[in-house]
């Protein structure tokens, strides 16, 4: 691996090209934070991607794209005089160090005791909420911009952080029983609108007891989504082989085209 001082040398030359493109480049003199931000989005997806295939290789090239997005944006910080990469820098560093009492003590006292990884994240959004300047809640730290799913996710981590949530598995079950009984009282009474906002409810129960197994379900449903792909263009490509068009069989036929794929 390389070293500390090659490191600094990559990111060194990194900012220097930076500089170079910002300053001689049509399309990146007119770059700004909107017209970056949809991209960011995009490449932070593309990583997403790549972590779920364990694929290390696109993992180090898409983290390449998401770091030059991070020094796109402070070199137009330093243009307009507000921050540059140093200020990016120096603020995670302060943050990092204030958030872990437990490794860097504040000055003139010992460091915190920690029992385990639950109560440094409890201590992290408590910190969290005492350095957010007018933030009365600690959901305000929720992009509002987060897809649905990640959203609801985010939310449960961060109240069960300061101990809103089940004592035991029971009670994350029993309310997702409770969630889908509501949810066919809507449906007999052929209240739509209700129905909706139940089966909202039943998706953030089912997320919150993701979140207490230590799932990720934006992971877990990215995977299933994958192994479905994978599995009907199986069934797809046996239709093909027996001279079917895969709109004209009917559903037995293809479950046992699906039992099939399942075998790999």
């Amino acid at each position: 691996m390389n070293s500390k001082a090659q490191k600094l040398e990559a990111f060194s030359r990194l900012l220097d090209i930076m500089d170079e493109l910002r300053e001689g480049c049509p399309w990146d003199k007119k770059q700004t934070y909107q017209s970056l931000r949809h991209l960011t989005i995009e490449e932070t997806y593309e990583l997403g991607d790549a972590i779920l295939d364990n694929n290390t290789t696109e993992i180090k090239n898409e983290l390449g794209d998401l770091l030059l997005h991070i020094v796109f944006y402070a070199r137009i910080g330093s243009e307009t005089k507000d921050f540059d990469i140093a200020d990016v820098c120096t603020a995670i560093s302060d943050k990092l160090i204030y958030r872990h009492p437990h490794i860097y003590p504040p000055k003139g006292k010992e460091v915190v005791i920690v029992a385990d990884e639950e109560e440094v994240k409890r201590n992290w959004e408590q910190l969290k909420l005492k350095e957010g300047k007018g933030k009365k809640s600690i959901l305000e730290g929720v992009p509002k911009s987060l897809p649905a799913m990640v959203k609801a996710s985010r939310m449960q981590d961060k109240v069960a952080a300061v101990g809103f949530e089940w004592e035991n598995k029971k009670g994350f079950l029993d309310k997702i029983q409770e969630e889908i009984t509501e949810f066919n009282i809507e449906k007999e009474n052929s209240n739509q609108d209700n129905m909706e906002a139940e089966f909202g409810d039943i998706l953030f129960a089912l997320i919150n007891f993701a979140r207490y197994n230590n799932i990720n379900p934006e992971d877990a449903l990215e995977r299933t989504n994958k192994k479905f792909i994978t599995r009907f263009k199986h069934v797809e490509q046996q239709a093909k082989n027996n001279g079917f068009a895969i709109a004209d069989l009917p559903l037995k036929d293809l479950l046992t085209y699906w039992e099939k794929a399942k075998l790999g």
